[in-house]
């Protein structure tokens, strides 16, 4: 039998892109009385779970990732832990544990990731608790120090995608440069020139131009892109700075 270490977990900052705004996975936490059956609270946390004793905790995290999309070789990236010794002392957060059978005066530490998906290619298997998608900008408290977490995620992801096109693992794998400028704005919470922003992406050798026009769109059909992957690892010695 496997067994759970209960004080160290890893939390995944699950990011998705769905052309107008950037979402984040967000997990229903229900705390129903044993004897009544009354909703005693209901919040809203990140995805995550304690690991094994005999796994990783990068592999721990790719489980969680597996368990809740059904997917493998998601870009997933770890950028910090989380220890503060009152990081779980909110009291809703005290009668969770309590309820879970663990003692909240221990510290638990947890190792945050964020990871990049495409949502339409997510079909989301969540075993047991509802999860959905929220725009970064409407999400309110969360459980535990979540929030801090999430900030966290959005500092490094906002200042990788100035110099690594980590971007491209939100987008489908043809998209057109609007699309891809749209992206960008959202996550930097700026906006581009249009003339301007194909002047940055002209230097990107690994943005590949298609022969293939959108499909199905009420306004004249844009041309279509690709990210290499090949082309991005040769050349990706070429320091690259989106602000430049």
């Amino acid at each position: 039998m496997r067994v759970l270490n209960n004080y160290i977990s890893a939390d995944c900052v699950i990011f998705g892109f769905d052309f107008e705004q950037l979402n984040v996975l967000l997990v229903d936490r229900t705390l129903r009385n044993d004897e009544t059956g009354e909703v005693e609270f209901e919040d809203l946390t990140l995805t995550g779970n304690h690991i094994y004793e005999d796994e990783t905790v990068d592999e721990a995290a790719n489980r969680i990732l597996y368990d809740l999309t059904g997917l493998q070789n998601i870009y997933l990236e770890q950028f910090k832990t989380f220890a503060h010794p009152d990081r779980l002392k909110k009291p809703n957060d005290r009668k969770w544990l309590l309820h879970d059978g663990r003692d909240p005066d221990k510290r638990i530490v947890s190792i945050g990731y964020f990871a990049l998906l495409a949502t339409q290619d997510v079909t989301l298997e969540w075993k047991g608790r509802n999860v959905k998608w929220v725009p970064v900008h409407e999400i309110g408290e969360l459980a535990f120090d979540h929030n801090l977490i999430l900030q966290r995620a959005l500092i490094e992801l906002r200042n990788k995608i100035k110099h690594e096109p980590i971007g491209f693992e939100l987008l489908p794998e043809k998209f057109t440069l609007s699309q891809l400028q749209k992206l960008y704005e959202i996550i930097l919470d700026t906006e581009f020139d249009k003339r301007n922003f194909r002047k940055k992406v002209a230097r990107m050798k690994y943005l590949i131009p298609l022969d293939e026009k959108q499909t199905g769109v009420a306004h004249k059909p844009a041309r279509l892109y690709m990210f290499s992957r090949e082309v991005y690892e040769k050349t990706k010695k070429e320091l690259f700075d989106f602000w430049v």
